[in-house]
């Protein structure tokens, strides 16, 4: 999509074909496409209106009642924050005093629309001119929110007492500028190194203003946490979406936190949840009747030690999250299982334990072995009238298969 497709949509002929197209329909698209065409209707403006609405439904679980009005790209689809996380974002810097944010960096505007949702002032940019301009037509509903093309680097922080009640959000760019693949997708960049504006930059801005957020990859290094900084590794329906870095009045928590969000869940796990966990492995031998796996949310952050003081448990290896326990305990950030058989791991014996307890269909879990799921299946051979399902990880050095019955 240019700049001139954008007026185009959002403006007289454009904008009223947008608004009158039914709800997306892959299997009616193209005929819906023809009769568009037969209408009068360019065909150049009817592919990008099509395009729209099957954006607009793919954005719908994700960006919510909004999506149905707004412009959409695929990147700035797949960039853009969900729903339920931008307005914890924006419920933060209202809870700190923020009554203002330089949204640095807005993409297609998710979070900058929270932010105005929540009646703060928003002032946004973005260094691409396409993205900015949609971000500005996502942002008409709100009076106090406003958009301008121009690069985070450029723009102007207030200082002394013009900063009271000014929060800045930076979602630097993490991915490859430049020609997309054949989905329409540009590449995906993980290093700090790599971001846009720069790690140095983000750092930079966070020394000069009092409340400052920055949206970075769920795989950023814990030593780089910078000091007194708050890096909250945020979940949403046991999918890790980013990692929250917090300077200023919006840090709640210094250090490692981890933030579970779902439909049916806001729970929030620290590092002091953590402390003093014992890190005594559990043993072959001598495992308890129940096996506890959190969300990925307490693994990237490295505070599996919570759900070891939680259960009174032990990890079956360190780092993989699994934990073994002598009680049953509802947790809201972690999934609980029965354990019925453990062995050592190896395709023979897996078969025969399975054939004995008549199983057909199996759920493979594994984490922190390289054993491919699908290939296994084959190799079972099972016939039976029983689902059951196995974790294969390791437990300390070794490999083990365990049969677990979820709760």
């Amino acid at each position: 999509m240019d700049l001139a497709l954008v007026r185009r949509l959002t403006s007289g002929e454009g904008w009223g074909l947008l608004q009158s197209l039914p709800p997306y329909d892959a299997k009616e698209a193209l005929g819906l496409g023809v009769r568009l065409r037969e209408a009068g209707f360019p065909a150049d403006l009817v592919a990008a209106a099509l395009t729209q609405s099957e954006l607009r439904a793919r954005a719908a679980d994700k960006l919510g009642s909004s999506a149905a009005e707004m412009l959409l790209t695929r990147d700035g689809l797949e960039q853009a924050t969900r729903r339920p996380v931008a307005e914890a974002h924006a419920r933060r810097f209202a809870e700190a005093g923020v009554r203002h944010v330089l949204d640095l960096g807005c993409g297609i505007g998710s979070d900058a629309m929270a932010f105005a949702d929540c009646d703060l002032q928003v002032d946004a940019v973005d260094a691409d001119e396409v993205t900015a301009a949609i971000a500005a037509v996502n942002l008409r509903p709100w009076e106090h929110a406003r958009v301008e093309h121009t690069h985070a680097e450029q723009v102007s922080l207030p200082r002394g007492e013009a900063a009271r009640g000014v929060g800045v959000w930076l979602d630097p760019a993490r991915r490859t500028p430049g020609v997309a693949d054949i989905s329409g997708r540009t590449r995906r960049l993980f290093r700090l190194e790599d971001l846009s504006p720069s790690w140095h930059v983000v750092r930079d801005i966070a020394g000069r203003a009092p409340a400052v957020g920055a949206k970075l990859s769920p795989a950023f290094p814990h030593a780089q946490l910078p000091a007194g900084a708050e890096a909250e590794w945020v979940s949403y329906d046991g999918e890790v979406v980013e990692c929250a870095i917090w300077w200023g009045s919006l840090v709640r928590r210094p250090g490692r936190t981890a933030h579970v969000l779902g439909p049916r869940v806001d729970a929030v796990v620290t590092e002091a949840d953590a402390t003093d966990a014992d890190p005594t492995l559990a043993e072959l031998g001598r495992l308890n009747p129940y096996l506890y796996e959190p969300d990925r949310a307490i693994i990237r952050s490295g505070l599996v030690g919570a759900l070891v003081n939680a259960v009174g448990g032990r990890e079956l290896a360190t780092g993989l999250g699994y934990v073994n326990a002598a009680h049953e305990l509802r947790l809201p950030w972690a999934r609980r299982y029965a354990v019925t058989d453990v062995i050592p791991y190896n395709v023979k014996g897996l078969r025969a334990l399975l054939r004995d307890r008549d199983a057909g269909r199996v759920t493979i879990k594994k984490r922190g072995v390289s054993i491919d799921a699908d290939q296994l299946r084959r190799q079972l051979r099972l016939s039976g009238s029983q689902e059951v399902t196995v974790v294969l990880t390791r437990l300390r050095q070794a490999q083990v298969a365990l049969v677990v019955t979820p709760f």
